[in-house]
């Protein structure tokens, strides 16, 4: 599979790290919109929302918990953040392996475009 973000997580493209367990990575925006812009992923390959089943979707739950202790320690829990899931192209999701954008430090609007 030529993944970016399976290539990630086996090591052979570098990425700076912020959390590592046994499912889950993140790791900082290489373009980053905000001043916290972190990408959080499943190491398991799960190409979008559309492919979450019964069988996958613990990890994306824990996503989540992780989300939280990231943003406690980056400092973004108190005046809030934003975690974006692009699913598709019409969505901008250039990546085919779900990621979630944790996004903060900075003021948002809504809607987003």
């Amino acid at each position: 599979m030529d993944c970016i973000f399976c290539k990630i997580v086996d090591g052979s493209i570098p990425s700076n790290k912020v959390y590592e367990d046994d499912s889950v990575l993140a790791f900082t925006d290489l373009s980053p919109q905000a001043p916290v812009h972190v990408l959080i992923i499943p190491k398991q390959h799960i190409t979008s929302a559309n492919d979450i089943t019964s069988e996958n979707s613990a990890v994306i739950a824990h996503i989540f918990e992780v989300a939280a202790v990231l943003a406690r320690q980056l400092g973004i829990d108190r005046d809030g953040y934003r975690i974006v899931n692009n699913c598709g192209d019409k969505a901008g999701q250039s990546v085919k392996h779900m990621h979630f954008h944790m996004l903060g430090g900075r003021d948002f609007t809504w809607p987003p475009g």
